[in-house]
């Protein structure tokens, strides 16, 4: 009956935007792949932005969070910090192997993206969130759907 009530709650907010609870989750999917920067000639894995990758023919928007946006950005500042959170994102999918889950009731958003939360098992078996990392890195803001905050 809890479950039940906080799925509902959950749901309430943008599914596509906050990350879901672990009962709210699918199974992980692990991804052990090398990212390059997408454009002519990309590999299987590459990266968009801060917040969204390719892997094969699926675009992966990470949950959770909004980069400054690439193409295009809406000043020079927005840019260089956009250039900074993609280079940002491809360092920290290198790192080696990470998990990917989607939430139960929402796998993908509008424009057809896989939305996905991010988590690599570190050696003590702690998990790290990417998206937390971008956001510590000043590289992304929390996103829970509605305005967002400016990079200009």
């Amino acid at each position: 009956m809890l479950a039940a009530v906080l799925g509902a709650l959950w749901v309430g907010y943008d599914p596509a935007l906050v990350e879901p609870p672990a009962l709210l989750s699918t199974d992980p999917e692990r991804v052990a792949e090398t990212f390059t920067r997408c454009g002519p000639g990309r590999g299987h894995a590459c990266v968009i932005d801060g917040d969204t990758f390719k892997l094969g023919d699926r675009k992966v928007r990470i949950i959770g969070i909004d980069a400054p946006e690439t193409h295009p950005a809406r000043c020079p500042e927005e840019a260089r910090l956009g250039e900074l959170a993609t280079a940002r994102l491809q360092e920290l999918l290198n790192r080696g192997a990470f998990e990917m889950v989607a939430p139960i009731y929402s796998t993908q958003d509008r424009y057809g993206r896989d939305l996905r939360t991010l988590q690599r098992k570190l050696p003590d078996g702690t998990y790290q969130s990417i998206a937390s990392e971008m956001r510590e890195n000043g590289l992304a803001h929390r996103y829970l759907g509605g305005f967002k905050m400016g990079w200009c």
